[in-house]
Formats: structure tokens, C-alpha cells, sequence
């Protein structure tokens, strides 16, 4: 039995609310990895917000791809990895992007509260949106090793 996600269970969870955690190559080290808030919808485009000049948007504005790993944290677990080719590096806006984030991550009011205590003229031009376009895809279901055969 395979315990691989189908194409629609697979768009469907990296769509849910997971802290993703972005791995990206480095030259002569191993890649960067670290946790970071994403968006995707299903058939789409994934978006990371980061700082520009962070070790991870340092590194974003100079390679060509990166990987991104969703999980579930309670059993059984799940998880979906995207790769893929990195298709836009632009500004970052608030409402368009920051905003919607956190209130992904955090819900409307604390969301709110958080651009609020966090936004200003500086970090609006430090950050950056990066957009990748998934082309390789591992995924797995444990659920799926219980599932009545």
C-alpha cells in the first residue's frame, strides 16, 4: 500500500495552516533551513515573505530554486515537500502580503496586532516576496497504513 498522497490530498494540506521550514543550497555549507510562514492554494503558486537582507533572503536573491517541507505534528503523521523553480522576487507589501500571513498564522485580531507592533517605514522596504512554482512533490500519509484494505 502506498502511502503516498494524491494529487488533491497533497495540494490540499500544503493549502492548510503549517509552519513550513525552507531549505535553501549554500555554497560551499549545507543548505539553510529554518521554519518559516507560507501561503499556497491549490494549483498555485507558494509565497514566503522574508527580509531582504536576512541570510535567508540573501541567499533567495541569489539562487534559482528552493524547497519547502509541510508537516502535521500529531499522529498519524503527514507531511508534503514542494521544490521548484523560484518565479518572482518582488517587495514586499503589507496588505497584499504581510497582513494576510499573519493572519494565516495568528487569526484576525492577533494577526492584526502583530502588523501593527511590527510595521513601519523600514520594514516595509526590507522585506521581500518570493513566489516558487512546486515542480517535484514527496509526500506521505500515515494514516493511509491503517486505512481497511
Amino acid at each position: 500500500m502506498s502511502l503516498q498522497m494524491t494529487k488533491t490530498e497533497r495540494e490540499a494540506f500544503l493549502a492548510g495552516v503549517h509552519v513550513g521550514v525552507i531549505s535553501i543550497a549554500e555554497p560551499g555549507r549545507g543548505p539553510l533551513t529554518a521554519p518559516i510562514w507560507y501561503a499556497y492554494e491549490s494549483g498555485g503558486e507558494l509565497w514566503i515573505v522574508t527580509e531582504r537582507d536576512s541570510r535567508k533572503g540573501r541567499l533567495l536573491v541569489q539562487v534559482a530554486r528552493f524547497s519547502l517541507c509541510a508537516q502535521s505534528e500529531q499522529p498519524p503523521y503527514k507531511y508534503v515537500s514542494v521544490e521548484g523553480p523560484i518565479t518572482a522576487i518582488v517587495p514586499s507589501d503589507v496588505e497584499r502580503d504581510g497582513r494576510p500571513l499573519a493572519r494565516r498564522y495568528l487569526g484576525r485580531e492577533i494577526g492584526d496586532r502583530y502588523i501593527e507592533a511590527t510595521d513601519s517605514a523600514e520594514s516595509r522596504s526590507a522585506n521581500i516576496r518570493v513566489t516558487l512554482r512546486p515542480e517535484r512533490w514527496l509526500s506521505v500519509d500515515y494514516a493511509k497504513q491503517y486505512a481497511a484494505g
